[in-house]
């Protein structure tokens, strides 16, 4: 095995030599290794990718499509995403010069914070999210701008942005999610209108990542990209709509004028998606574009079975409208520190969930309720007992200290 020459990986960029992996993956890593435990840990769908997906990519295979294609995605690709955009958001992009298909949702947030931001540009995120918002605009030298939102639902209202945009007059950007992960809460079009109205005064670009967009329960989604357009630089893609995250195709859709520059660095980072992933991501956008119905509904059933548990708990969660995240207080005769709780969770009841505090919130903890309604039956019932448990000790000990 090679050794390095002394002190020559004490020379790497600064950020990457401060980064630690991410604590959500780590986390998971460790809880499966704990015998009989239900996963509820990462944002992943149970389902299989259809059927008809499957085939579009083993024909492309078999057709020996297997050449260099082109950087922003096939012609027959960024068409299907374009109509689908249209068809379901009323969204309307030029397939040739306004969507660029990346590795994933994730490759599109750092090509797009390589794009806009200069070393010491502001980047506002409100909180909870998604930490690699963060993590990559620091990568570039950005700084992050954090706006907690527990008090108004996990909803940014306009009069908090007006006040943040006062105290950072000169930010490049804004990040926000809908639905959101960790919450699956989303924003209405009132409430997007109101955004809009402050955010349209401003010399700002909208990150929007609407990857949970097929996933809404009570309500069909609502697009920032549709009420601001000019500014909205916005995300989706397969991975959660079609089940498909090993596939790793994500899209990137704005103004021309601000795509053709974040193609230059999608280019520079991938040169090209391959043609098998871009052939089953057609498939899907086009005959597989309702795909994502079926799974829904099941989501849905979930979901609901969930509101109904914690609520006869007695337990404070955010109402999720959409994804398939529960996102819940952390009731005050627990641990109070998330990865501590997490921990005693899983080795104790056997149900492994994230700590708020990943993303930016102390005092929640994350259900990913990707799983069957069975297995999730079957947490809710081990979290219940120790719930009981931990309330039954707590009381035990108050009345000790009340008696002495």
């Amino acid at each position: 095995m090679p050794e390095v020459k002394k002190n020559l990986d004490k020379k790497t960029n600064s950020f990457v030599q401060g980064a630690k992996p991410s604590q959500i993956i780590s986390l998971n890593k460790e809880f499966k290794k704990i015998d009989n435990i239900v996963l509820l840990t990462v944002g992943e769908p149970d389902f299989n990718t259809p059927e008809h997906i499957k085939k579009a990519a083993i024909a492309d295979i078999q057709a020996n499509d297997s050449h260099y294609g082109p950087s922003s995605g096939t012609p027959e690709l960024l068409q299907s995403v374009a109509d689908f955009l249209k068809n379901h958001y009323h969204l309307n992009y030029d397939p040739a010069t306004e969507i660029v298909n990346t590795l994933g949702v994730t490759e599109g947030i750092c090509d797009t914070m390589k794009t806009i931001l200069n070393p010491g540009d502001e980047l506002i995120v409100p909180e909870p999210t998604f930490p690699v918002y963060a993590a990559a605009a620091s990568a570039f030298g950005g700084k992050i701008v954090p706006v907690s939102t527990e008090e108004s639902g996990f909803i940014l209202t306009a009069e908090k942005l007006k006040q943040v945009l006062l105290a950072h007059p000169q930010a490049k950007a804004i990040v926000l999610t809908t639905p959101g992960n960790p919450t699956g809460v989303a924003y209405n079009e009132k409430q997007i209108q109101a955004l809009v109205n402050v955010l349209k005064n401003h010399d700002i670009f909208v990150i929007s990542d609407e990857i949970y967009s097929e996933l809404t329960y009570d309500r069909p989604h609502s697009s920032f990209a549709a009420a601001l357009p000019g500014q909205t630089i916005l995300f989706n893609g397969v991975s959660k709509s079609h089940a498909m995250t090993g596939y790793r195709l994500g899209i990137i859709a704005g103004p021309q004028s601000i795509i053709s520059q974040i193609a230059v660095i999608h280019q520079l980072i991938t040169t090209a998606l391959p043609d098998v992933v871009m052939a089953a991501a057609t498939e899907a956008f086009s005959a597989g574009e309702n795909d994502a119905a079926t799974m829904r509904v099941e989501y849905k059933k979930r979901r609901d079975y969930l509101i109904d548990a914690f609520t006869k708990l007695d337990i404070s969660f955010a109402y999720p409208d959409g994804a398939f995240y529960f996102f819940f207080k952390i009731p005050d005769y627990l641990e109070q520190d998330g990865f501590k709780l997490a921990r005693q969770i899983a080795e104790e009841a056997k149900v492994g969930l994230t700590p708020g505090v990943a993303f930016g919130q102390a005092g929640y903890l994350r259900l990913s309720y990707a799983a069957s309604l069975d297995q999730i039956k079957i947490a809710v019932n081990r979290l219940s007992e120790f719930f009981s448990k931990q309330k039954q000790a707590q009381a035990k000990i108050y009345e000790k200290s009340t008696t002495k």
